[in-house]
């Protein structure tokens, strides 16, 4: 997925409610800011939160520090491409970032931190002063030290259980995301909600583009250069996921063969869907029906 529609989709999973009331329900309980980012995003995850830490928003008035801080977040991001990752600042702080995808690519990073795993000391903050003097910045220290010791402190343990719980979260964001990605949007040309109406009425068939064109009276080229803009994906792509999640919702039924659901879905292949569904959902249907709660 390209820049642009891996930041699209983080916006509108940011807008949805599942993401903000697991997001205020976080913050009210832990006391630590939490954002979900695109995974091209250059700027700082949590700058105005109002969970921000005291010392990190004094630290992102200045642009040397601001540019230290820059680069943590990009060194936990290249760190969390498979797993939740968690790394220190030059000041001591946490910093952690749990990947979100769509299937088996990353789209963005639930992030948090800006906290202290143990109580910070005066020789830590001394050696955090004399590297903020050695980069010449014009900080008032007094204000910044009751900053750093007013920061928030959460223990190792759990820390790591909240981390955890993001962990679960992302998951759950990563299967929205799928969701979101097929989803209608009411902002769309008419054409292409008539496209995506057909799609789901004959994702069974053997569907080609130019069939899909023809029956929104359209030529081949200009709905393909149209459906692309409007859904961010290719035709293919955008059918593959239909049948995906038709597929997800057939796999609740535990008398169905895996092979009859590809079949049911317009895959002409087994080893063509399991691939299919492995890209987009992240494990085999096999597997996934394993996790579906027993009725």
């Amino acid at each position: 997925m390209d820049p642009d529609s891996s930041k699209g989709l983080v916006d509108r999973l940011t807008q949805s409610r599942i993401y903000q009331d697991y997001a205020r329900a976080f913050v009210e309980t832990t006391g630590l800011p939490l954002s979900l980012q695109p995974v091209e995003a250059w700027q700082l995850a949590q700058r105005a939160h109002p969970k921000e830490s005291p010392f990190c928003a004094i630290m992102a008035k200045s642009s040397r520090s601001c540019a230290a801080c820059l680069e943590i977040q990009e060194q936990v991001r290249q760190a969390s491409q498979t797993e939740p990752t968690t790394v220190r600042c030059f000041a001591g702080l946490c910093d952690t970032a749990v990947p979100v995808r769509l299937g088996s690519e990353v789209v963005g990073f639930l992030q948090t931190g800006q906290v202290f795993s143990h109580a910070p000391t005066r020789a830590q903050f001394a050696k955090t002063a004399k590297q903020l003097v050695e980069w010449g910045l014009k900080v008032d220290l007094q204000q910044a030290e009751e900053a750093y010791f007013h920061t928030r402190v959460i223990g190792p343990r759990q820390y790591e259980a909240m981390v955890r719980l993001l962990g679960i979260f992302a998951e759950h964001l990563s299967m929205v995301s799928n969701q979101l990605v097929v989803q209608q949007d009411n902002a769309e040309p008419q054409m292409i909600a008539r496209a995506r109406e057909f799609i789901i009425e004959h994702q069974g068939d053997d569907l080609s583009l130019a069939e899909v064109a023809k029956a929104v009276n359209c030529s081949t080229f200009y709905f393909c250069k149209m459906f692309k803009k409007a859904t961010s994906l290719h035709f293919t792509e955008y059918l593959a996921r239909v049948r995906i999640e038709k597929a997800k919702n057939l796999l609740l039924n535990p008398n169905l063969r895996i092979s009859e659901i590809a079949y049911e879905v317009g895959f002409q292949s087994l080893t063509h869907f399991n691939r299919v569904f492995r890209r987009l959902v992240g494990e085999s249907p096999t597997e996934y029906r394993h996790k579906l709660p027993r009725p």
